[in-house]
């Protein structure tokens, strides 16, 4: 019986630059990736897996129909593009916040029907209808913070780390959303027919995201 190799699509940049080393910790060999010039594919020689270097609304793709087994990707973009997967393990990297920002003359508890700029309209709605407030949402590709700075909208919702480039911006943070970290999502059916292979290495990644975490307690 030939071996179950597993197909992973991994968010390429800097998802991929913060998962590679949990992986190797891992055991599992990406020195492909690390040298991939342009390549988009690489078969793991010493190991059963295939990696899938795609941008993250594409890894939800490869899941939905079928075309991975295993998508590594922010929550974010799983939480957008309504994902239906299954999510086995929080990867502990990538971590970063939704925040509300705009000018400092922004009121949000002005009567008048805002307008608000960001790349992630659903999550937006569902913010605002959580607050019972009816906003027209503008949906922006390139950088967020000019919406406000133009005029274009009222404020933004957008994901920041560190909120540096808000500071240099001078807009300020009127509210937190939610959090945001990278998630390791499994096809529902190749859960069903890799389960022993998919489990076997979310164990591994666990034991490593746990070791990670104790470390970063003790500093």
């Amino acid at each position: 019986m030939s071996e179950t190799r597993l197909k992973i699509a991994l968010t390429k940049g800097r998802v991929e630059q913060q998962v590679l080393p949990l992986l190797e910790q891992a055991g599992v060999d990406c020195d492909l990736i690390r040298h991939k010039e342009r390549r988009l594919i690489f078969e793991a020689p010493t190991q059963p897996y295939e990696f899938i270097l795609a941008k993250g609304p594409d890894v939800t793709t490869f899941l939905e129909r079928g075309a991975a087994d295993i998508g590594i990707v922010g929550s974010d973009i799983l939480v957008e593009h309504r994902s239906t997967q299954y999510e086995l393990l929080d990867l502990g990297v990538g971590k970063c916040q939704f925040i509300l920002a705009s000018t400092a003359d922004f009121d949000p508890a002005a009567p008048k029907r805002k307008i608000i700029g960001t790349k992630y309209p659903l999550i937006t709605k569902r913010y605002f209808d959580r607050l019972g407030q009816d906003v027209e949402i503008i949906k922006i590709e390139g950088s967020v913070e000019l919406a406000p700075l133009t005029g274009l909208a009222d404020a933004i919702v957008d994901i920041t780390e560190t909120g540096t480039t808000l500071r240099e911006n001078q807009l300020q943070i009127y509210d937190y959303l939610q959090p945001v970290s990278t998630r390791l999502v499994v096809n529902r059916l190749a859960l069903k027919q890799h389960q022993s292979a998919i489990y076997e290495l979310v164990d591994r990644l666990a034991a490593v995201v746990q070791t990670d975490a104790e470390k970063e307690i003790m500093q």
